[in-house]
């Protein structure tokens, strides 16, 4: 499984003698527990993004087969 950057999204690579991952893109470096609660963070944020745009999409569908 790929892991991107928290910050730009950019691919992140794993240094062994560091046990961190290093961003390509902007250098910014996470350990893996950080990059778990970022995650975590952003799943939550996420979800209640996608709730409203299912309910959004629901209720355009119930409008439009009134119709």
């Amino acid at each position: 499984m790929a892991q991107y950057c928290l910050e730009c999204g950019g691919t992140l690579s794993y240094d062994p003698v560091l046990k961190q991952y290093s961003c390509k893109s902007c250098g910014l470096t996470f350990t893996s527990q950080q990059l778990l609660e970022g995650r975590g963070q952003l799943n939550d944020r996420e979800s209640s993004d996608e709730q409203k745009r299912r309910r959004q999409k629901e209720y355009l569908n119930w409008w439009l087969s009134k119709k």
